[in-house]
């Protein structure tokens, strides 16, 4: 060996040895980390289990491969080939077992790849294993619906293992018989092999066509969660020309195995040939006759033959969306309101959402960031008893983001900007006299005006927190900035794992890619490092096994801030199921996640005991899971239906709310989730969330709800509500409109305020100002038996960025009013509702949805705008709208006083032109 060789030698041990010690870095540091959050045991059962079924599976594979190859090996003998080059022929001799070296090595690598893909079926594995019935059976197989989430996995993973071994044994072993010349292809006599290579390979491939025959059984079974036709599962043609196909491939695939260990006993090829063609043929055969039936049988009748099996499909999507308990309510729309429904509703109109999450965060990041590294990711909704009363919020986390940061150095980063400071907190329903929000908890440090408080504030986990930190290190923490200074402190939570000895140092240091963790000396004697602290990250990293909604909420419980994560137990194997986005027939949102935004602290609740996934789950990892009951009170009280699940049910609702086969069929009453724009294509509404009493309820409650409309048209067919409070959480809702009576849906509303005569030309004007105009969701409000359409307009200046309320848009049956607030247009529509609401606040207090913004409350134009030439214009601009709307409604008495009152401004306005 030159020294070249030794040096590249020593270089590929260099680097082998460091991705063992990298590897072993990281383990010890995840062994760490589990135990920081108290899922050892979690950590523990997917390792042994990956452990075992990779041993288990490295070791089948390997037996298999190498008994192969070595019983090819010791029947080729020594042989002598004779090679022909430059100098003439020569004779080569050759021996089969100088290469046991290399059959060894390739087995043991082919068979490592066999073990990394059994270890990776460890979740199928264990959820097999734990498997519990879910109680009702498909209506073709008899199967218990477990069979297909929970047993079809590990057999089709059982038979892809079984066939991908025997597959390459048989290569390697007829690549050997070839390159012994045991195996010939003679262009005149054919295929020729050797007695023992015959009855290796006829072994061989008995083994394949058994395990074709089984993959055929396993077809049976698939033909129920697969898609056909008009329906997703077995339809008429699969079930009668595809399971009578799949049989027949079950016996032909049989026969062949036993023909093909008869070869064994002769020279002819023809058994193991008829065995090959004959499942070939008859699965072209199955195939053509399938399509036969469809065009001779199915098609001319297809309503009629499909029947059944389109109500198995909509009973199956209905259980697998959980749509089958949905409560239906008839509303008839066209009740006539008055200001006594309106105050008898109250409630309702007090916590409509005019502030939408877009403006509001756009808002939140201009008024309470503080400093460029402090971000809001999102907003959230929520609802909280304040003050003795039950209202609707909306809350941003505030959040360090790093990246951000002036000075991006590591002490920085890692040791001193670790964490986010409170929250911001406001009603979804009042107003500054500027159009801005108004906030119940702001600024730094926190101030809260109503009696929530927060006590501990700083957020260590969050959506925004990517990065690993240290605490309790000799460099103060910086809490929040106080005028010109800084205010510092100090970690005292429990969570983080201790970097308190050379050996974890040295560790952490190879995981983070970091040395300064090991050379850094303000890494002191109790310092601790946080790690995985995105929601997101944390909680998959714990329960890998679930999914996860995109956006987990904050929540205030107990004085401390704390994260609410739903997980959704899922799968894609419900038997005719219907699939819905991403793939999925099957959900449930059987798992409250919740985690403690200083301390870390994750704890997953069960709130959904009769789900037989989240059942099986608790018996794979009994330690996993609390009952809902040990959840704080007061936080189970902050617990929301998620949009998640809400906007699938939804979608797959507009189409399987018909339980009638033909009507199905023909898509009859089929539903669309609304757009706002007018235009094809638009963007579907998201479901919003709101409180208000119920058609046939007694008090408000915490709703999410979405509209739909009739397919391809544009009025309101019914909407869907999911219920968040007490006892009715998770209950859904449908609330249907009579077919026979148009009632506006939500894109004629938008269309109507865009072409309204008062309301466009006003946005136009606008706009030529300079100023953005950002049409809100528009909301749709049922009171009584009627409906109340609102939607909020926000200002933005040219070049800002912020937005401020300055409109809201009321529409009830034709009449459409825009007023600076809500209760100001609902008093247009219904005279006398909220009168005592009108009066204009005191100069620098707020403006409740309720009431006015100050300046701009009463109930004459004349008051609404401000003095001098400009401010008189503008006041004539809106007693002339005033006019207009008061003549279109025929309150003629009305449109005189505004006509007068007009007249009177427009002489103001000469009487101050200058002369």
């Amino acid at each position: 060996m030159n020294l070249q060789q030794l040096f590249g030698l020593v270089l590929i041990a260099l680097f082998l040895a460091f991705l063992l010690v990298s590897s072993m870095a990281g383990f010890y540091v995840d062994w760490l980390w589990f135990a920081e959050v108290d899922y050892q045991q979690i950590f523990l059962r997917i390792l042994s289990t990956k452990v075992a079924l990779g041993a288990a599976g490295l070791a089948v594979a390997f037996a298999a491969l190498y008994a192969n190859v070595r019983l090819m090996q010791r029947s080729l003998g020594p042989r002598s080939f004779t090679v022909f080059g430059p100098e003439g022929a020569r004779t080569v001799a050759f021996d089969a077992a100088s290469l046991k070296p290399i059959f060894l090595v390739g087995s043991a690598v082919a068979a490592g790849l066999m073990g990394l893909y059994a270890a990776g079926q460890w979740d199928t594995w264990l959820m097999s294993r734990n498997a519990v019935s879910f109680g009702n059976s498909d209506p073709i197989l008899g199967h218990d619906v477990a069979f297909y989430i929970f047993h079809m996995p590990l057999l089709h993973a059982l038979l892809n293992f079984a066939f991908w071994t025997t597959l390459l044994a048989g290569l390697a072993a007829a690549l050997g018989y070839f390159a012994g010349q045991n195996l010939q292809l003679d262009p005149v006599r054919g295929i020729q092999m050797s007695a023992s290579a015959r009855r290796h390979l006829s072994v061989l491939a008995a083994l394949l066509l058994l395990l074709l025959a089984f993959r055929a059984w396993l077809g049976l079974s698939e033909l129920l969660v697969s898609p056909s036709g008009i329906v997703y599962g077995a339809s008429y043609v699969d079930v009668h020309a595809g399971i009578p196909t799949q049989w027949a491939l079950i016996v032909v695939a049989c026969l062949g195995a036993a023909l093909a260990l008869w070869q064994t006993r002769t020279q002819r090829l023809w058994p193991l040939l008829a065995a090959v063609g004959g499942y070939i043929l008859v699965g072209v055969a199955g195939q053509a006759y399938g399509i036969a039936l469809q065009r001779l049988v199915v098609a001319p009748n297809e309503q009629v033959s499909e029947g059944p099996y389109i109500v198995h499909s909509i009973a199956a999507t209905r259980t697998g969306f959980d749509l089958d308990k949905v409560e239906e309510r008839q509303l008839s729309g066209e009740a006539t309101l008055t200001a006594a429904d309106i105050e008898r509703n109250r409630a309702t109109f007090d916590n409509v959402p005019l502030w939408n999450e877009q403006p509001l965060l756009d808002t939140f990041g201009q008024l309470q960031e503080i400093r460029t590294y402090y971000d809001f990711a999102s907003v959230d909704n929520d609802r909280y008893v304040i003050d003795g009363k039950y209202r609707q919020i909306m809350l941003s986390a505030r959040e360090m983001n790093s990246a951000a940061l002036p000075s991006g150095t590591w002490i920085n980063e890692r040791l001193t900007f670790t964490h986010g400071y409170g929250l911001t907190l406001g009603p979804v329903n009042e107003v500054t006299p500027e159009g801005l929000p108004v906030l119940f908890i702001k600024d730094l440090p926190l101030a809260s005006s109503v009696d929530l408080k927060v006590e501990q504030p700083a957020i260590y986990y969050g959506e925004l927190s990517n990065d690993h930190v240290f605490v309790k290190t000799g460099t103060a923490e910086f809490d929040y900035p106080k005028g010109d200074d800084n205010v510092f402190g100090s970690y005292a939570g429990k969570g983080g794992i201790a970097v308190d000895t050379l050996l974890r140092r040295v560790l952490f240091a190879i995981r983070f890619g970091s040395p300064e963790v090991l050379f850094s000396p303000n890494l002191i004697e109790g310092s601790r490092v946080l790690m995985y602290r995105r929601i997101a990250e944390r909680v998959r990293r714990i329960a890998p096994f679930l999914t996860y909604d995109p956006d987990p909420y904050l929540a205030i419980s107990g004085g401390r801030l704390v994260w609410v994560q739903d997980a959704y137990t899922t799968s894609s194997r419900y038997p005719y199921s219907t699939p819905g986005a991403g793939g999925v027939n099957y959900i449930r949102n059987s798992v409250k996640v919740t985690i403690d935004a200083y301390d870390g602290t994750v704890v997953f609740h069960l709130v959904d005991q009769e789900d037989p996934l989240a059942a099986t789950l608790s018996q794979v990892f009994p330690e996993l899971f609390r009952p809902l009951a040990a959840m704080p009170e007061d936080l189970r009280a902050r617990l929301r239906y998620p949009q998640g699940i809400f906007g699938l049910q939804a979608a797959m609702y507009a189409t399987f709310h018909m339980t009638s086969p033909d009507a199905l069929y023909n898509r009859e009453d089929q539903w669309d989730i609304p757009s706002l724009d007018a235009q094809e294509g638009g963007q579907p509404m998201a479901p919003y969330y709101t409180i208000m009493k119920l058609p046939g309820g007694t008090d408000p409650e915490f709703v999410q709800m979405l509209p739909y409309t009739p397919k391809q048209k544009d009025n309101l067919a019914a909407w869907l509500v999911a219920r968040s409070d007490g006892e009715n959480y998770g209950k859904l809702m449908v609330v249907q409109l009579p077919k026979q009576t148009v009632i506006f849906g939500p894109r004629q509303i938008s269309a109507r305020i865009s072409q309204d005569q008062v309301i466009a030309p006003q946005i136009t004007l606008w706009n030529q100002q300079g100023s953005e105009v950002i049409q809100g969701t528009l909301l749709v409000i049922p009171v009584e038996e009627s409906l109340v359409y609102i939607r909020p307009l926000y200002l933005r200046a040219a070049g800002g960025r912020i937005p401020e309320l300055k409109r809201v848009v009321v529409a009830y049956r034709n009449q459409i009013v825009m007023e600076p607030t809500l209760d100001m247009a609902l008093a247009r529509l219904f005279p006398g509702s909220g009168t005592e609401r009108q009066k204009a606040p005191a100069a620098g207090s707020v403006g409740l949805v309720s009431a006015t913004t100050a300046g701009s409350a009463p109930a004459d134009a004349s008051d609404r705008t401000g003095t001098g030439v400009g401010g008189l214009a503008e006041q004539a601009q809106l007693q002339y709208q005033q006019a207009m709307q008061a003549q279109r409604a025929g309150d003629w008495a009305v449109y005189g006083e505004e006509i007068r009152q007009l007249g009177e401004t427009l002489e103001r306005i000469r009487s101050e032109q200058p002369r």
